[in-house]
This record gives structure tokens, C-alpha cells and sequence, in this order.
């Protein structure tokens, strides 16, 4: 919510100064109109951040921006007040910190442009005269490159510095999940009163399928999912069903999502369960552009709850001690195109492409085309990357290897280090050590953690603030002159 300073004015009206007053007050409010006139028309001020401001200009070329990325922006007129929202989220950021005392020097910016452009295999000349050929001036790149660094420490400082993760946390993750996969019963929590708020603990099993597959592949995916919708009714643990149907598929993945209320869902899976009571399953498969979704409610609490004690184990129980667990590793191999400038990104697809479909006509071995044009230190190896386990590639890269088949080679991927067109070569069943759970366990935490004080923390800094909306739907360069 927006929080905006406001005025009371109580005036008492005396014989003859009656009439001045109302006539001063008309003054003044004449002059305040002009003047926000003047700022709306002429400065072509968006709208008023504590003491700056946001203009339409900014809010033109982050649209451009946005567009230049080939990021899909909303169609339904509210992308301008989308995207003002987000600038005036920086800006209070960049006030805060700058009042912190937050701070880039012009030795350190200098090394940051030095870094990418290194990356991008560019000489400081090189890559300075490749920004101001994109349309901006170097120091206009330099202000925004010396802003996001200025953000991006505030918020490591305010938010993730002060994130704790405790070994009890851990032990209680890693025992949650076990009893999840072992088939155990879980206590439920309470249920939220009516009217208050909630959060659910929803697991999925997911088929995917191309949006533009054909009508057999979809078929057969819905198919599946109705199925496996069948056998989840019945008296079989949801998450076991989905490993049993994820070993039979390697495409087919399946996960619990974690206690999150119905705003951090997506929309399509909380109107499928909106109605849907703690241990049940959705009434229908649930269909997204990605594929179809197969949905349970686990649980449903009072948002704010903590988890609901576990019963002890009966002494017969067997021993808590946590084990080694059986894990999919893959062994895979790739040959990455780096970004880079010379390089578009439709360029870096078409030659993948053109890779791929000669792998797929046995006019040239994989191999081969890795050592000779891959772009990494896995290329004298002929792109092998070795055995992986779940979560040691970026997820980009991760999700698509997961959906071949052995033998099979990918589409082109995108990830932040490049291109990719990956081929699986083998699978097999390894041990996630109990080390590493912790590992994942302490990152999974982290990250839910975040995600909460994050957003926490960016409605604080906005409702702290004084906001005040202009002028958001005109353009600057419609503005009147």
C-alpha cells in the first residue's frame, strides 16, 4: 500500500478575514495545480519518490529495453504501471542505500566493466564502443551498471546477510522429506478459520509436452496424467507414485512445493485446489502451455504456522539415523556457443541447429563437433561433462537434459553462460550422501527464507516511503510540449 503524507487544514473565519483567506487559499490552490501541471507536462515526472523522481522517459526506455530482450510484456495496457512500480521500488532502494552509506567507487565500476568485458572476450574499447553502438552513451551505462551494484549490496546487507539457517532447521527439512518419500503419515495442521489467511503444501507430478506438439503427443501426455490422476486417488503415496511414473519417464518430474500461500502459487494450480481439503487430490488434470499437471493438497495451515509436531517413533521404528538415498545421475556431454559480441543469439541457435540436425543424420559424430567448436574446457573431451547429480548443472541446463531420452540430443538451450545442444549419454542410480542433503537442505531453506523476507522487506521499504502518482499512462515523447 502506498503511503502518502497528508495535510489537515482547520481554519476559523473572522469578520472581513473570511474573505482574504478563501481568496488565498484559491491562490494557493491555483499555484498548486499549475506547478503540477508544470512538473506533469513539462519534466515529464511519472511520479514522486521522497525526494526524486521517476519520469516517463525511464519508464519508455525500460519498456524498450524489455522489448529489445525479447522479454513478452502484458497486452492489457498495464505494462506502463508495471514497470513504474518496479522503478520506484529502485529508487527508494537506491535512496536507502545511498543514505546508508552504500557506495561504488570509480575504481571498482572500473574493474566491473573490465570483468564483463573480459567475459565477453572484449577489450574495455571494444566493449565501451559496442554499448554506445546499442543506442546509449558509456556514462549513462556506467550510472545504471553502478546502480544495480549499489541495489544488489544493499539488499545482500539488509536481507541475505541476516539470514540464518540453523542445524535443527536442516534436520527437521531432511526428516520432513524422508517421511514424504517413505510413505509415512504425516499429522496435519490446523486448518485456517474462515476469512484468515493460509498457506498449502501442494506436490505435483509433471507431463510435459511441447506447446506445439502435435495432437498425438498431446493425447498421449493427457493420457498419462489422467492415469496417473486414477492411481493417486487410490491408497498410494502421491510422491512415490510420481518417482514410480519419473522412472518409468525420465521426462516425467514430480515435487513437493512447500508451505506457500495462494499468491505465491501459480493461478492455474490454486483455482484447480482452491477447494480442494489437506490429503486430496485435484478433481481434473490441470493443463499449462508446458504440459499437464497432475496436483495434491498435503496440507493446509494458518499462514504463519509452524509444522505440526511428528509423533515419536515407536521403539521398533528402526534407527533416525540419516541414510544415504538413491538418486538419478546422468552422464551427459554438450557444446556451448558463449555469449558474446559478434554473436546474436538467433545466430548461436541456427548453428546449434545446424549441429543437431547433422548429428540427427549421421552426417557428423557429436564428438567430433564438440571438440571442435564447443567453447569450454569440456571440448578436448568431446563436450563429456561427466556424472552429474541433481542439482550440480545450472537449472536452465538441468531440466532440459532431463527430458532426453538416452542417446537423444536437445533442442538449442539457453543458459547464462551461452548456447547449448546437449545429448545424454547414460543414466544410473548413485547415493545422495547425507553431507550433500545437508548441502541442499541448507539451500533450500536459504532460499525459501529469502523469498519471504524479500518480499517482506520491499513492502516495508514502500510503505515507509512518500509516493506520489503523476503521470504513468502518457509517453514522454507524448507528453504535451
Amino acid at each position: 500500500m502506498k503511503r502518502f503524507k497528508q495535510m489537515s487544514v482547520h481554519a476559523i473565519f473572522i469578520g472581513i478575514g473570511l474573505f482574504a483567506n478563501v481568496a488565498l487559499a484559491q491562490d494557493s490552490a491555483k499555484a498548486n495545480a499549475i506547478a503540477e501541471s508544470k512538473i506533469r507536462n513539462i519534466d515529464g515526472v511519472a511520479a514522486v519518490v521522497n525526494t526524486g523522481y521517476v519520469t516517463r522517459k525511464e519508464i519508455d526506455d525500460r519498456i524498450a529495453t524489455l522489448k529489445k530482450q525479447g522479454v513478452k510484456l502484458p497486452e492489457d495496457g498495464t505494462v506502463r504501471k508495471i514497470i513504474l512500480d518496479r522503478l520506484i521500488l529502485e529508487k527508494i532502494q537506491l535512496q536507502n542505500a545511498d543514505q546508508e552509506g552504500v557506495a561504488v567507487s570509480n575504481k571498482e565500476l572500473d574493474k566491473i566493466i573490465g570483468d564483463v568485458a573480459a567475459k565477453n572476450k572484449l577489450s574495455v574499447a571494444e566493449f565501451k564502443a559496442k554499448v554506445i553502438a546499442s543506442g546509449t552513451t558509456f556514462e549513462r551505462y556506467k550510472q545504471l551498471l553502478r546502480d544495480d551494484v549499489m541495489i544488489t549490496r544493499y539488499r545482500e546487507r539488509e536481507v541475505e546477510g541476516k539470514l540464518k539457517v540453523s542445524d535443527a532447521e536442516i534436520d527437521n527439512f531432511i526428516a520432513e522429506r524422508t517421511r514424504a518419500t517413505s510413505g509415512a503419515g504425516a499429522t496435519r495442521s490446523a486448518p485456517a478459520a474462515k476469512g484468515e489467511p493460509e498457506e498449502i503444501d501442494l506436490a505435483q507430478i509433471f507431463i510435459p509436452v511441447d506447446a506445439g506438439a502435435g495432437a498425438g503427443a498431446q493425447a498421449e501426455a493427457k493420457k498419462k496424467a489422467d492415469a496417473l490422476l486414477k492411481d493417486a486417488r487410490g491408497d498410494v503415496d502421491f510422491l512415490q507414485l510420481g518417482a514410480m511414473a519419473a522412472k518409468d519417464n525420465p521426462k516425467i518430474k514430480f515435487q513437493e512445493l512447500g508451505y506457500r500461500t495462494p499468491d505465491r502459487l501459480p493461478q492455474l494450480f490454486y483455482e484447480a485446489i482452491r477447494n480442494t481439503g489437506g490429503g486430496q487430490v485435484a478433481n481434473t488434470v490441470v493443463k499449462s502451455p508446458a504440459g499437464y499437471h497432475v496436483l495434491k493438497v498435503l496440507d493446509r495451515r494458518a499462514a504463519g504456522a509452524s509444522a505440526p509436531p511428528q509423533q515419536a517413533a515407536a521403539p521398533d521404528a528402526g534407527s533416525p539415523t540419516p541414510q544415504n538415498i538413491p538418486i538419478t545421475q546422468t552422464l551427459s556431454r554438450h557444446i556451448l556457443l558463449r555469449s558474446r559480441a559478434g554473436l546474436s543469439d538467433q545466430d548461436a541457435e541456427r548453428r546449434l541447429q545446424g549441429y543437431r540436425d547433422q548429428i540427427r543424420a549421421k552426417t557428423a559424430d557429436f564428438a567430433e563437433l564438440a571438440k571442435k567448436y564447443s567453447e569450454d574446457g569440456s571440448a578436448p573431451n568431446g563436450g563429456e561433462l561427466g556424472w552429474m547429480s541433481p542439482g550440480d548443472l545450472v537449472p536452465e541446463f538441468e531440466q532440459a537434459m532431463n527430458r532426453l531420452q538416452i542417446g537423444e540430443v536437445s533442442n538449442p538451450v539457453k543458459t547464462e553462460f551461452g548456447w547449448h545442444l546437449i545429448q545424454v549419454l547414460e543414466r544410473r542410480e548413485g547415493q545422495l550422501t547425507v553431507e550433500k542433503q545437508r548441502q541442499f537442505a541448507r539451500a533450500a531453506i536459504r532460499e525459501k527464507k529469502f523469498d519471504q523476507a524479500y518480499q517482506e522487506w520491499m513492502r516495508e521499504l514502500r510503505d515507509n516511503a512518500t509516493v506520489k502518482i503523476l503521470n504513468v499512462e502518457d509517453e514522454a515523447s507524448s507528453a504535451p510540449r
